[in-house]
């Protein structure tokens, strides 16, 4: 992970939030989300570690009436031991929760609860099976990433979805031996795979699975395969080109302004000519003196070629001035004869 980026501008869309938010995470935020609305399924949101805020905004995005978005996240508070003080000071040295709520100001009325404290606080501030969708983003490291994902757990209601940051990056080892271990020991059930996060459930993976297959495989931007691991159907999703076609985005009030029509366009009407002006007098000194300019051009070629050139060059460059100064001094003792 790169290390923080602080922002001192207000976001003029989504993907001006600094973040690794990536676009293909984008379109399957709010798959899930859409389809929990299209199905009733009410509860509220919950993000453990927020950064800038940039999936936090799209998930306030998806707020209904009644619900509620709780974000928790250190924000620069003390980190609970050594090794996660260690890792703050690494990644998050430039975060700040001014900094979150300004950007997550930028799209929405009013900032979401946020509970500044390690995501182990989470438990005591958000009530057992109130959560409808879970986002694991805080620590990466392995005592951390077990206990949040207890924690997703006990929060989450029924057939609620988890979803997993950094499951597979080869900076954070911990949060893969957390995930997995989930997946095979503690009932965890994987939807999807993208190349960031695992998407997973408590419930009933079925239903969601085969819904989001057929979704999917209808799109021509994003490549979709079914493997088997262990008993478990993982549904692997990939981008296929560069700009996937984007969902349903928050619009910030901040929007970076539209160019002109005028831009660009070559019928535009023509700047009008300037009347030419006269050419200044070039410095007599520049002009009259080009036997200086020609002795430097000579000094330069004698300095840069080889030494035993430069010699022989010098040798012949001598004969000829001697050489052109006898005839000159012939040619005068001729005129001063009577």
């Amino acid at each position: 992970m790169a290390t923080a980026q602080e922002t001192h501008e207000y976001p003029g869309e989504l993907n001006d939030v600094p973040g690794w938010f990536w676009p293909l995470d984008q379109v399957l935020f709010s798959w899930f989300l859409e389809r929990q609305e299209r199905l009733d399924t009410r509860g509220d949101l919950l993000e453990l570690g927020a950064y800038l805020g940039k999936s936090a905004i799209l998930l306030g995005h998806r707020l209904r009436d009644g619900e509620k978005l709780t974000v928790c996240d250190l924000f620069g508070a003390e980190p609970p031991d050594a090794a996660n003080r260690a890792e703050a000071a690494k990644s998050y040295s430039s975060l700040t929760r001014q900094a979150f709520e300004r950007n997550y100001l930028s799209f929405h009325d009013a900032l979401p609860t946020i509970i500044q404290a390690p995501s182990s606080a989470v438990v005591g501030e958000v009530a057992p099976g109130s959560c409808r969708f879970v986002h694991v983003d805080a620590s990466h490291l392995y005592e951390h990433v077990e206990g949040d994902i207890g924690a997703a757990k006990e929060l989450l209601g029924p057939d609620g979805i988890v979803v997993l940051d950094d499951f597979r990056s080869e900076h954070t080892p911990g949060v893969a031996v957390a995930a997995w271990e989930a997946v095979l020991n503690r009932g965890l059930r994987p939807v999807c795979l993208s190349s960031q996060k695992l998407y997973g459930t408590w419930g009933d993976p079925e239903p969601v699975r085969e819904e989001l297959i057929a979704a999917f495989r209808g799109r021509d931007d994003i490549a979709v395969t079914v493997e088997q691991a262990a008993g478990h159907r993982l549904v692997r999703t990939r981008a296929k080109v560069k700009r996937l076609r984007p969902p349903s985005l928050p619009s910030s009030r901040h929007p970076a302004p539209v160019p002109s029509p005028e831009a660009g366009r070559t019928d535009a009407a023509p700047v009008p000519e300037q009347a030419p002006q006269p050419r200044p007098a070039r410095p007599a000194a520049r002009t009259a003196r080009p036997s200086a300019r020609r002795d430097r051009t000579r000094k330069l070629a004698l300095d840069l070629l080889p030494p035993l050139v430069t010699r022989a060059v010098r040798r012949y460059l001598a004969a000829q001035r001697a050489k052109a100064g006898g005839a000159g001094r012939a040619a005068g003792a001729a005129q001063s004869r009577p």
